[in-house]
């Protein structure tokens, strides 16, 4: 259990300060809610965690209790420090990893007595409260409803499956969205420069910079971790200095953050030409059906940090675009894949692209769907619509019947094989194929039932 108001220093407004030894992420923890990078969603004015951490904000009252659910480095733990230091309120954090039903009471019963003595009032931060048994979530119940403390859970997974309903809907459900790039490279950069941070100690290559943040993949605790190795590598290294024997600004480049996390990165330069050549080689792979190809294109992005929702989107993509109805599903596949990287991250998430990728890259191929749809796009750009035959137009308002919508339409499942005889294409564009099969895998079926489709379609009788 950590208490950081009777822990920490804390400066002239009685907020808690991280000490000289604090790693850099705790340092650079945002002191106001204007430092806090990405989430806007839910800090616009009014919202309920603007009138968690500023009381009285928007007239209403904030909520007792919130779960913050998100992935790694999105700023739970920030979210919940500045609800209690804003405010001027004690902040006690507890780990569900190590924390028991004892120690929830025991924080529950203390934050009762100092209500009582007229005390500050308690921001209870459990972080992981999805690990916590149902006993111990149990636990937290009567502080909750009675307002004893104010609540604040962080999870990274569902809690509608992690969370037992009691406590979940007792409270108000917060969630939050991954990093952006941007707002990862504005923390870092104010890391470099900010008092509470490196202070101008060091200065930060672009070039480094950009293979940091494709190293922390939106997770904002993992970048500036990797500044704060990289930082102390070269402050600890002999110090620069100019022709003529003066002292310089150290400065971090790429081999130092290499060194930092131990990872050589694939060399993806400053404008971006290796980034985009590696995924198309990658991409180029899976539709040539060269598995370990694929797979070796894979592990270059996985070593060199890129984001893997990126990669996820991509295979996504060639599921539909390369694999499409040879077999439907490698789509289900990568979707999955995209999902499950969401949830768990890296480097787990690995796996789960790997399996994808072997998927992929081992189906067989048409693009038969990709080339369809494009044709009748180039038809309807070009002019080629006409009119919806009158016979399939909506009957079911007043006085469409009268008009003659609807009039012979045939029902399908009124036919054999569920197949009406009947035009459903534009006049002018009767006849008109758009969608024409390969002979493989799950497609050749298709096929030989598009060609008997295709056949009562067109004898109209």
């Amino acid at each position: 259990m950590v208490d950081l108001f009777d822990a920490a220093t804390t400066d002239t407004a009685g907020t808690p300060a991280a000490r000289a030894s604090s790693p850099l992420a705790v340092r650079m923890r945002p002191a106001t809610v204007d430092e806090i990078a990405g989430q806007q969603h839910l800090l616009v004015p009014g919202s309920p965690l603007r009138r968690l951490i500023e009381p009285g904000a928007g007239g209403r009252a904030a909520p007792s209790s919130v779960i913050l659910w998100g992935p790694p480095g999105t700023g739970k733990t920030t979210l919940a420090y500045l609800v209690a230091t804003v405010s001027g309120r004690r902040f006690v954090e507890l780990s569900a990893v190590t924390a028991g039903v004892k120690d929830v009471r025991q924080v529950v019963e203390d934050a009762r007595r100092r209500l009582a003595t007229g005390g500050d009032e308690t921001v209870l931060f459990v972080d992981e409260v999805h690990r916590f048994s149902k006993s111990q979530q149990d636990a937290l119940l009567p502080s909750v409803e009675n307002r004893w403390v104010t609540l604040v859970a962080a999870t990274t997974e569902n809690p509608s499956f992690s969370v037992n309903s009691p406590l979940l809907s007792r409270s108000l459900l917060l969630t939050l969205r991954p990093l952006e790039t941007e707002h990862v490279r504005e923390l870092v950069l104010r890391a470099v420069t900010d008092e509470r941070g490196l202070g101008g100690a060091v200065e930060l290559d672009d070039e480094a910079t950009e293979h940091l943040l494709r190293l922390s993949g939106g997770d904002a605790r993992k970048a500036l971790t990797i500044l704060e190795a990289a930082a102390g590598a070269v402050l600890s290294d002999e110090a620069p200095t100019t022709a003529a024997g003066e002292e310089t600004v150290p400065r971090i480049g790429l081999a130092d953050v290499e060194r930092a996390v131990d990872v050589a990165a694939v060399r993806y330069d400053r404008d971006g030409d290796q980034h985009y050549d590696v995924i198309s080689a990658f991409i180029k792979s899976i539709r040539g059906s060269d598995v370990d190809a694929a797979l070796h294109y894979l592990a270059r992005m996985v070593a060199a940090g890129e984001d893997p929702r990126f990669i996820a989107r991509r295979l996504v993509i060639s599921a539909a675009e390369d694999v499409g109805m040879a077999d439907p599903s490698a789509l289900q596949t990568a979707v999955a894949a995209a999902q499950a990287v969401q949830l768990i991250g890296m480097p787990e998430g690995r796996i789960v692209l790997a399996e994808a990728v072997v998927h992929l890259a081992t189906a067989p191929k048409s693009n038969a769907a990709y080339l369809g749809v494009d044709a009748a796009l180039a038809d309807v750009r070009a002019g080629r619509v006409g009119t919806v035959p009158p016979h399939l137009r909506d009957a079911h308002y007043a006085g469409a019947k009268e008009m003659g919508h609807g009039d012979g339409y045939r029902y399908a499942h009124d036919w054999p094989h569920g197949v009406a005889p009947q035009q459903y294409l534009p006049d002018v564009l009767a006849g008109s194929r758009y969608y024409d099969p390969s002979d493989r895998g799950y497609e050749r079926q298709v096929s030989e039932r598009l060609e008997r489709i295709r056949g009562i379609l067109g004898s109209q009788e």
